[in-house]
């Protein structure tokens, strides 16, 4: 069975629990803890765990009863008996939802069952997890979409960001880690599974070049078992990056993340004495935070950063904002992302690639923009959002590479003249000086809708509406002159 059949199993084992009780978010926590005593075996670490909860022991218990007695009992006591820090994390807070012990069982002898390596087919449980981590992000009524950005956009953002061995690389609102794993991933593509690098490099890769905070329980712990599941012992911490908390959050060599949208509880600031603009606007201190956290000697860190549109806009303390970002920064692109990609449809995003200056003044001389919104198909379960959506838009933000060069040979720098050289409608770009002429406002580049339709010669898609509109025109037109020639 293939890592996606797997998944799906799994997954429709939620409707047997459903007279339970149990939400799929809820269900998802409980597969996190069966799943991980069951990799704890496959993976060959279950001398970390009680041998009472290893899961030879569990799945040989007969009884029902006694079974969810001990499961119950492990959840109560594992986050503290495991000298392992994953474990404890992991754990922490842990308790069942389930209520009937017959369905305990039907967990365990499901995932049991499960064949993890098939042939010589790599281990599929990472990415058995991931399914699991996209259709709870699925589920409109769980909720958890805010945790989980489209795999599309991530690995674009990090095939563009193209990190480094022996970078230092962060999210300040994990999620469920997907950024840093896909960051992880990229690299081990390149260098063969990390096994071309010395042993020092390799332990650099898996204990320190990834890392994150997470302020939600669930997700920090989805975000742990993602981690682990992928070979990395990535220090994810667990509260809120806008508290003194994130004061240690600095000079990484790059930042992905797509920070929760919305502003503070209660509208209150963050309680950080750095940041010398106040703001209770959630996103706005997020990149703040951001741009702040990079570290500024080399000239190379950077930045791909998922923000809605009133970020773009927002005036007084945005504006601000903004300005700091384009004097500390090189904000040399903005991509205007499509309606409808994340959980919430109506929600509009952008993302924001920027480098950190050397200097503190004058770092951004223009700021290039791509329109991936105006006439963009409505992204759904007909039309599926893939990374082929990208397509023109890596064409342009590279001067020229497409999607298989990218990932081949991008080295993450920026060439205006092979940026300039480009003939898209959608690609524009801005001075510093026009601008700070709108009053630092980002938000343009979107192009009128005729403008695609006048290039539609490049290959650019057409607004399917009116193309129909236009069809159904002709007809009436031919219709009334066969009634003119009848009457």
């Amino acid at each position: 069975m293939s890592a996606e059949q797997i998944a799906k199993k799994l997954w429709e084992l939620c409707n047997v629990l459903r007279d339970d009780g149990v939400t799929y978010h809820q269900y998802l926590n409980e597969l996190t803890y069966i799943l991980f005593l069951r990799l704890s075996e496959v993976k060959k670490f279950d001398q970390d765990i009680p041998e009472q909860y290893r899961w030879s022991k569990l799945k040989g218990i007969k009884d029902n009863k006694e079974l969810f007695d001990t499961y119950r009992d492990l959840l109560a006591n594992l986050g503290t008996m495991s000298s392992n820090a994953a474990i404890t994390e992991i754990y922490t807070n842990a308790s069942t939802t389930l209520r009937k012990p017959v369905n305990l069982r039907t967990l365990i002898t499901n995932i049991d069952q499960i064949d993890w390596y098939e042939d010589e087919e790599q281990d599929k449980i990472a990415s058995i997890y991931e399914e699991l981590l996209e259709k709870n992000a699925g589920e409109k009524k769980s909720g958890a979409g805010q945790y989980f950005t489209p795999r599309p956009l991530i690995n674009v953002m990090v095939e563009l960001l193209a990190p480094k061995i022996g970078e230092r690389w962060n999210d300040p609102a994990a999620g469920t880690f997907g950024f840093m794993i896909a960051a992880d991933e990229y690299l081990k593509r390149k260098y063969d599974d990390y096994y071309s690098l010395s042993q020092a490099e390799r332990n650099f890769q898996v204990h320190e070049a990834f890392s994150g905070c997470e302020l939600v329980q669930d997700a920090h712990r989805l975000a742990l078992m993602n981690a682990k599941l992928h070979g990395l012992e990535s220090p994810i911490a667990m509260g809120d990056t806008l508290t003194e908390l994130g004061k240690s959050f600095k000079n990484y060599d790059g930042v992905l993340a797509n920070p929760p949208f919305g502003t503070k509880q209660g509208g209150e600031r963050p309680t950080r004495d750095d940041f010398t603009i106040q703001t209770s606007n959630k996103q706005l201190n997020f990149l703040m935070h951001i741009y702040r956290s990079l570290r500024r000697d080399t000239g190379t860190a950077r930045a791909a950063v998922v923000l809605p549109d009133n970020v773009l806009f927002e005036d007084n303390d945005g504006q601000k904002i903004r300005r700091d970002l384009m004097e500390k920064c090189d904000l040399h692109t903005v991509l205007r992302l499509p309606t409808g990609i994340f959980y919430a449809a109506g929600v509009k995003t952008n993302v924001l690639f920027f480098t950190r200056g050397k200097k503190e003044n004058g770092n951004t001389q223009r700021v290039w923009f791509y329109d991936m919104r105006t006439n963009a198909p409505s992204y759904g379960k007909r039309t599926p959002f893939t990374r082929e959506a990208f397509a023109d838009f890596v064409k342009a933000y590279t001067g020229g590479l497409g999607l298989e060069e990218v990932k081949e040979s991008y080295d993450g720098t920026v060439d205006d003249a092979k940026r300039q050289a480009i003939q898209d409608p959608r690609w524009q770009v801005f001075t510093r000086e026009q601008i700070a002429a709108k009053n630092d406002s980002l938000d343009i580049g979107l192009i009128e809708d005729e403008n695609i339709s006048k290039n539609a010669d490049l290959g650019q898609p057409l607004d399917i509406a009116k193309q129909a509109a236009a069809e159904l025109d002709a007809i009436k037109k031919e219709l009334d002159q066969i009634i003119a020639l009848l009457g």
